[in-house]
């Protein structure tokens, strides 16, 4: 979905029709009513937290790092969606950088600790709500989260996190959607 952007030459010849501010007026629009459906909760170190849509979903979302720190930027992604409802326990969610085959296994390591997860070829997530809550739990303690699986070709795939900052964001996420 595009959210802004102009051709070459738009905005010129303006004062040729009235066309041209009615158009502008629907564009300023359309991207305040986008803005009010995503806002950023605040940024801890490779963490966000986010707030859109509505009724809102809130989430505290992260980039896998590559091998030098650097961000991999394949599409992976961590998220911790913030639950509403009596509960309001946390549930965990990854975009992988790279399609797994389809059966291959996909499991997290966090810390120490090794968690089977569930998912399609392209996603993961806990399989239930204790191993959501034991993740969590796992990941506020910890330095580094690495989803492992392998892709078609057998290859490894390995998208790693650090951790400075997810707390913070995921705390945010949950006060962020609080009473809704």
């Amino acid at each position: 979905m595009a959210r802004g952007g102009s051709d070459a030459g738009e905005g010129e010849g303006a004062d040729e029709g009235e066309g041209a501010d009615e158009g502008e007026a629907v564009l300023i629009a359309a991207a305040l009513v986008l803005a009010a459906e995503r806002g950023a909760l605040g940024v801890w170190e490779r963490w966000a937290a986010l707030r859109e849509g509505a009724p809102p979903r809130c989430f505290a979302i992260a980039q896998p790092v590559r091998d030098d720190g650097s961000t991999d930027r394949r599409g992976g992604y961590a998220s911790v969606v913030a639950r509403a409802g009596p509960t309001r326990a946390p549930s965990v969610y990854f975009r992988l950088s790279r399609p797994r085959a389809p059966d291959a296994r996909v499991t997290l390591a966090v810390g120490e600790r090794r968690f089977a997860l569930a998912g399609d070829l392209v996603s993961a997530r806990a399989p239930d709500a204790a191993t959501d809550r034991a993740i969590v739990a796992a990941l506020r303690a910890a330095r580094l989260m690495t989803l492992t699986t392998a892709d078609r070709a057998g290859r490894a795939v390995a998208d790693s996190y650090t951790l400075a900052g997810a707390p913070s964001a995921i705390d945010a996420a949950q006060l962020g959607c609080a009473g809704e």
